[in-house]
């Protein structure tokens, strides 16, 4: 959705990271934290997302997963407007889970 010519994004972080050793799982957690800390919300195992008002902001927030990156592992960063990710498909198995609901945006009088 636009808003003024912004659209609206989701960030979503990826991640493959070691957890073998003592410190690699103190990287581990602390990567997870900031994700956390800076507004993600976990979707799946090493998978987060964070909702964005516009470009720039998914910018922003992209880059600050790129500055808390652990020695070792794999981030991924990918970016999906909200028609996008409105339109992911999710299968469960048997127990049935309730499927997260995007934020609700904001609205301008």
């Amino acid at each position: 959705m636009a808003f003024g010519g912004f659209r609206t994004l989701w960030v979503v972080a990826m991640f493959d990271l070691p957890v073998d050793t003592k410190k690699a799982r103190r990287e581990y957690t602390k990567f997870r934290k900031h994700l956390l800390t800076d507004g993600y919300i976990r979707l799946q195992y090493s998978v987060y997302v964070r909702h964005c008002p516009s470009e720039e902001n998914a910018q922003v927030h992209a880059g600050r997963v790129k500055s808390a990156l652990p020695p070792d592992g794999e981030v991924r960063v990918l970016t999906l407007t909200d028609h996008q990710f409105g339109r992911m498909q999710v299968f469960h198995g048997k127990s049935r889970q309730e499927t997260e609901q995007p934020p609700d945006q904001l609205s301008f009088f």
